[in-house]
């Protein structure tokens, strides 16, 4: 919703999913993350494909009108790792009701200010996917987050279990490859395209490994779907090699 500018913020106590060095890494880069030209350029110009993916993924699971405005009215929607709430912020303007958690309590303050400067209601908290113990939404979301986080495992059936009935789980992640290496660690990370650091190569996860981490957790995957990085930028495609996205549901 649009019509408030009132947006809350609950720090959550200590949660198992967190890992402290990543919390500590991306709350540094926190104030300067709306600055398409900052630290976190890269996911600026990776939020629209994002955008495309999730909004075909809304409309297909639930038969809906592709030119509709307000897709999301009256449903519940939870960011997992929302930074500070580049994603997070669309999605409130497609007329859900949001829950954003990431576990930089420096992200989430960047975000209750920005959220609040544009206008829009999201429930922001300080934590991991523990935040939402007890809670189900519509529609799940935790995009480029999975690689961080202390058990990949753990953190998924968390996902899982905050999906209600007929909801749509949405993750992307890079796969372990030798692309994503070169890419996103030796290159964009070399070149400062990403902050160093950033990435661990080692806890990337291959389709079928979050695949099965998902069907274990209880849900289906019905799409799998590439992230490319071309000569024009980022783009939707069949190959994983280097980034993908993946939908379930329940």
């Amino acid at each position: 919703m649009t019509d408030a500018s009132v947006t809350t913020a609950t720090t959550s106590p200590h949660h198992a999913s967190v890992l402290a060095k990543e919390a500590t890494h991306f709350g540094r880069l926190a104030r300067d993350w709306w600055d398409p030209a900052g630290s976190s350029a890269m996911l600026h110009r990776l939020n629209p494909v994002r955008l495309r993916y999730l909004r075909a993924a809304i409309d297909r699971h639930w038969d809906l009108d592709d030119r509709s405005f307000a897709p999301l009215a009256g449903k519940r929607v939870l960011d997992m790792g929302c930074g500070a709430g580049l994603l997070a912020e669309p999605l409130a303007r497609l007329g859900a009701a949001v829950t954003a958690v990431d576990a930089a309590a420096e992200s989430i303050a960047v975000a209750c200010d920005h959220a609040a400067q544009s206008g829009l209601t999201i429930d922001y908290r300080a934590g991991g996917v523990e935040a939402v113990a007890a809670e189900t939404f519509d529609l799940v979301a935790s995009l480029e987050v999975v690689e961080h986080v202390a058990d990949a495992r753990a953190f998924v059936a968390g996902l899982a279990g905050a999906v209600t009935p007929g909801g749509l789980l949405v993750m992307s992640t890079p796969n372990r490859t030798w692309l994503s290496r070169a890419a996103l660690v030796e290159a964009a990370e070399a070149l400062g395209q990403i902050p160093r650091g950033t990435h661990d190569w080692d806890k990337f996860l291959t389709p079928d490994e979050l695949g099965a981490m998902i069907a274990a957790a209880g849900l289906r995957v019905t799409d799998v779907t590439g992230l490319t990085l071309g000569a024009r930028g980022f783009a939707l495609g069949s190959s994983t090699a280097l980034d993908y996205f993946v939908t379930a549901v329940r």
